[in-house]
């Protein structure tokens, strides 16, 4: 999907995609090694510039590409989308590299990707942020076309490629145009932000000192002041409203299951995050609601999936069914619940959370061969309610 987004951007630009078909969230060991793999596979098959090789990544695959150019040192450039750095590792001026930045407004890892860009600032690394519509995903085509054509120009002025004028004054103009829409819409912060960027990337090659003054002076405005002001604070906002259900996830559950646990229920306080960002009107204070909702989506989906490699299938099951209630909707969080729940020997409960994958699969025919496939199903195989999800047999719903 990454490299079909970005296929006619590389095409226009003259760049050689190569993903990986194995690499996954988890441990860093087989990520670097599917990474290794293509490096050496690219260099065997195919003719390639070593003085512009860029990684790019989404999500944990976007630490990795940050972890690869920190260690490597072979890269000129990083395309993170949806996270920032590995966690501990920081931006060092020992290894400079171009860090292109892309995230959807809704995504949780919001807050960590703006403030990436100060700590980019610091150690002069040239930066470039785009935030686009959406939640947590892999940027839309347009970005990774807004994204090479970045990198080129850097290319440019690291004499790595030949400078070309058209090129330069096309995108100048373009990002010029942006910048003052915004700054005309009346969202200063932004404007700021984007005119600050404009005038670094295009600094050397074009006369940017026009852009530099504009964006010194809404530096100054208080507008832009109060807007980060406010920005911390929904960052903070967030921040406290998915910790309020990580920590009724990690806590202990009574030993008596009648007793009450509605202050440690993760279920519930998720049910109820949902239930308040649905019901939001304002939209700027709904955003932060969505953010701090996905975040405990993943936060409890990664959680599970840590107790699932544990085996702690009872806490496994806690976690998946958090993530349910976070977003009902998602087919990632009924599945996983089901294996949970089944490797937990609650049968009837799988068989339920099964249902409600089914029925949200976009894709029968792969939901069905995951369900042969799986092996925490094996003691359901016999089950007639498992057979019915597989389209055969029969069974009371």
């Amino acid at each position: 999907m990454p490299l079909e987004r970005a296929k006619e951007a590389a095409e226009q630009y003259g760049f050689i995609l190569a993903g990986s078909n194995n690499s996954r969230n988890g441990p860093y060991k087989p990520q670097l090694e599917a990474a290794d793999a293509m490096v050496v596979d690219t260099q065997l098959r195919l003719a390639i510039d070593l003085h512009r090789v860029y990684f790019a990544g989404f999500s944990g695959g976007a630490r990795v590409a940050a972890l690869l150019a920190l260690q490597c040192k072979c890269a000129v450039g990083v395309l993170l989308s949806g996270a920032g750095f590995p966690v501990g590792a920081s931006p060092s001026r020992e290894n400079s590299f171009a860090v292109f930045s892309a995230v959807g407004n809704v995504d949780f890892n919001y807050p960590e990707l703006i403030s990436l860009q100060d700590k980019l600032q610091q150690a002069d690394y040239p930066h470039w942020l785009r935030v686009f519509d959406g939640p947590h995903e892999w940027a839309p085509p347009q970005v990774f076309e807004e994204a090479l054509a970045w990198f080129r120009l850097n290319a440019m002025k690291s004499n790595r490629e030949p400078r070309e004028d058209v090129f330069v004054r096309t995108h100048l103009l373009k990002s010029t145009a942006y910048a003052e829409s915004l700054e005309k819409d009346g969202n200063a912060l932004v404007a700021w932000r984007e005119y600050s960027q404009v005038a670094a990337a295009y600094d050397s090659l074009a006369d940017i000192e026009t852009l530099r003054a504009k964006a010194d002076l809404l530096g100054k405005e208080k507008t832009v002041h109060d807007s980060l002001k406010k920005e911390r604070s929904d960052f903070e906002e967030q921040q406290r409203l998915t910790a309020i259900i990580q920590v009724a996830l990690s806590a202990k559950r009574p030993a008596d299951p009648d007793a009450a646990d509605t202050d440690n229920d993760a279920d519930e306080k998720a049910r109820q995050l949902r239930s308040l960002t649905e019901q939001e009107k304002h939209v700027e204070r709904k955003i932060v609601l969505q953010r701090a909702l996905s975040g405990v989506l993943v936060g409890c989906m990664e959680a599970g999936f840590d107790l699932l490699e544990r085996k702690d299938y009872p806490r496994a099951v806690r976690a998946f069914s958090c993530a349910t209630q976070a977003d009902p909707s998602s087919q990632w969080a009924w599945s996983n619940l089901a294996v949970a729940q089944a490797l937990s020997g609650n049968r009837k409960d799988a068989i339920k959370a099964l249902r409600h994958a089914r029925d949200l699969a976009t894709d029968k025919a792969s939901f069905a061969n995951w369900l042969n496939s799986e092996k925490a199903f094996d003691s359901l195989r016999d089950a007639a309610d498992f057979k019915t999800l597989l389209g055969s047999g029969s069974a009371s719903q």
